[in-house]
């Protein structure tokens, strides 16, 4: 069974346009160009450093592993990662998170703390600890890349590598990959929403999250899943530094109420950042927090960047604050919402005209509140005996896979996404294989940029079929299918 991948796919798409006129709302310079002080980028791999990363691990990989190595089996095997099926609310994927992952795989070390911890377990041998101690991981991986639409099915990594490398990576590889992937599909949505159903409203979303994510990693992903959806920034200031976003925020209502008037807080913040500020009106009364907002910046000599409204009729409140600042002869400034957002509310907000131009989107986006899982699994199809390869599969009730390592083929209709087939990897079917080589011999084929992936996923989000793009339980499901070959593989001519 051949085991060599296609050559890559064709990159897609084009950055959004507008950027500068949203960027206006968000009290910073325009995104174009590079953040002013990049210490880390895009893929770096996370918190934790490769020794502590080779313990993010589930007991039971390293005592297979030894077994496997006691009895010398260490044989090539194939491993694919994939969703058995989507989560609820779900109708399709944005893959996500391969950049770090392969990071973090390519530099991934048993350091002596960590194998001195092993050792203590009173569990493994010598032998096996000597192995970890010069493990480095030396196979292939192919993956479908970051900003690709994915379904059911698919696998979206596939590990070509000695037995027990391969099975050290499982838990890594699904902890980084179903958790990126699920705040991507989240973020793809609500940028769908903003822009009515088409993609390229990105640079008008944020991500507001940080406060209510899943601890101090889950905030660093879930930024840069967002920037891979399209978002335009994010006020985690940290992952702004580390994966070269841009830094965005306005004020809190807590700066409101440490003065003793609303307009002398909305003047000394004018004050200080006369360029682009964005003053937060709802603290007291909203529509007379626009008003104050319209005083000081007359007060100060300087243009009034915009307003945030966080509570309220949103719809109306946003009419009104529209309607007094065009009467001040504001017609610049703009206006961002937040407060508990997510797709349905932006799509009805969208689709009523609201005059919004920028979309702060916190809990709904950082935790992906309606569907808060992607149960990515990671299945041992294929390994290389004295005769050769043979597939392997479960047989499994509701659990069962396909065995053989396996491409996805797409076809497209007018530029419109028709129909995916599974087929086994050396089949030669229609359509465009999405599996690409991502490392050769443990090292990366090339690392992919953010402008790159932005690219890619605004592209992929315009080749959905429109009724995907926009929050509706009702469309048809979009056709996955086994190639003819595959399924004779489990039940026979």
């Amino acid at each position: 069974m051949g085991l060599r991948p296609p050559a890559p796919g064709s990159r897609l798409g084009h950055e959004p346009e507008g950027i500068a006129r949203a960027a206006r709302a968000h009290s910073l310079p325009p995104v174009s160009g590079s953040p002013p002080h990049r210490v880390r980028e895009f893929n770096d791999p996370g918190l934790l450093d490769p020794a502590e990363a080779s313990l993010l691990i589930d007991l039971y990989e390293l005592t297979m592993s030894a077994s496997y190595l006691e009895r010398g089996m260490n044989q090539p095997a194939v491993f694919e990662l994939f969703a058995r099926r989507l989560p609820p609310n779900r109708r399709w994927l944005l893959a996500a998170g391969l950049g770090p992952t392969l990071e973090l795989i390519r530099r991934l070390r048993f350091g002596t703390r960590e194998l001195d911890y092993l050792r203590s377990l009173g569990l493994f041998r010598e032998t096996f600890l000597e192995y970890l101690a010069g493990f480095r991981f030396s196979g292939d991986i192919e993956a479908i890349p970051e900003g690709t639409v994915c379904f059911d099915n698919e696998p979206v990594v596939r590990v070509t590598a000695p037995l027990i490398e391969a099975q050290l990576l499982e838990t890594v590889l699904l902890n980084q990959i179903n958790f990126q992937t699920m705040i991507a599909t989240k973020a793809a949505l609500v940028v769908l929403a903003a822009g009515g159903g088409e993609p390229g409203a990105g640079e008008r979303v944020v991500d507001f999250s940080p406060r209510r994510d899943h601890g101090a990693d889950a905030a660093m992903k879930v930024a840069r899943s967002a920037a891979v959806a399209g978002c335009g920034g994010t006020s985690n200031v940290a992952a702004a530094m580390r994966y070269g976003l841009r830094p965005v925020g306005t004020m809190a209502h807590s700066y409101v109420l440490a003065f003793d008037t609303e307009e002398e807080a909305f003047r000394a913040f004018i004050e200080y950042f006369p360029q682009d500020s964005v003053i937060l009106v709802d603290t007291y009364d909203t529509l007379e927090g626009v008003r104050r907002a319209i005083s000081a910046a007359r007060g100060a000599g300087v243009p009034l960047a915009g307003v945030r409204l966080d509570s309220g009729d949103l719809l109306e409140l946003a009419r009104q604050a529209r309607r007094l600042l065009d009467e001040a002869g504001m017609a610049e400034a703009r206006i961002a919402v937040s407060g508990d957002l997510e797709e349905q509310r932006i799509a009805e907000l969208v689709g009523a005209a609201a005059p919004i131009d920028l979309w702060g989107v916190g809990t709904d986006l950082g935790t992906s509140r309606d569907s808060p899982v992607v149960n990515g699994v990671y299945k041992l199809v294929a390994r290389a005996g004295e005769a050769g390869w043979r597939g392997v599969w479960k047989r499994s009730i509701d659990k069962s896979t396909l065995p053989g390592p396996k491409q996805v083929f797409r076809r497209h209709a007018d530029g419109t996404m028709s129909g995916d087939e599974i087929g086994a990897v050396d089949e030669a079917l229609d359509g465009e294989p999405l599996l690409v080589p991502a490392m050769r011999g443990g090292q990366l084929t090339r690392a992919e940029s953010l402008e790159e992936i932005r690219a890619r996923s605004t592209a992929q989000l315009a080749a959905l079929p429109p009724a995907l793009r926009r929050p509706a339980a009702d469309a048809e499901p979009y056709p996955v299918r086994y190639s003819e070959r595959l399924r004779r593989s489990i039940v026979g001519p």
